[in-house]
């Protein structure tokens, strides 16, 4: 299975909004920010069935059937839920006692925010996007894989299980 590599969509997006000869276009600045999101949302995907299927599995058919299972507005679920100061009775037993530190929830935060970006990248003609914010996108997409990367393991692990398997 090919896997993205975050830091190549990120790099793709800073080439989208490099300044060349004239103005940058509307559809460089939308994809760059599309892009922004794509990084993230692939490298958590990537975390949650690497911990769960293992890394070494890239090129088996189980492990893209993982992979795929994950939709967007099931991260964005979870991503909703992990930034309540107390979350529901669904999810508190899944979670360290302390809940969510403020890494996990930075990245929470992080990845709806650069979701509702794309949907306006993508989809809402009316509004007019510049540089800068596909900048900010892409920043506040590297920062939260950063910030993933400084959670606790055991954060780590409660957040990408919540990914892959939805309490009951």
């Amino acid at each position: 299975m090919a896997i993205f590599n975050p830091d190549h969509l990120f790099e793709q997006a800073d080439k989208l909004i490099t300044p060349q000869v004239g103005r940058l276009r509307q559809s460089d600045i939308r994809r760059a920010i599309s892009a922004a999101y794509y990084g993230i949302f692939h490298a958590t995907i990537t975390k949650a069935v690497d911990q769960f299927v293992g890394a070494t599995n890239r090129d088996k058919s189980h492990y893209g059937l993982v992979y795929r299972s994950v939709s967007h507005s099931r991260l964005r679920e979870l991503c909703t839920e992990v930034q309540k100061s107390i979350l529901s009775n669904r999810y508190r037993p899944y979670v360290p006692s302390t809940g969510f530190g403020p890494h996990i929830v930075a990245v929470a935060e992080a990845i709806v925010e650069l979701q509702e970006k794309r949907h306006s990248a993508d989809y809402d003609v009316m509004v007019r996007m510049n540089r800068s914010d596909a900048a900010l996108a892409i920043a506040t997409a590297r920062a939260a894989l950063g910030r993933f990367d400084k959670a606790s393991q055991q954060e780590q692990l409660a957040f990408l299980s919540l990914l892959l398997f939805s309490p009951r």
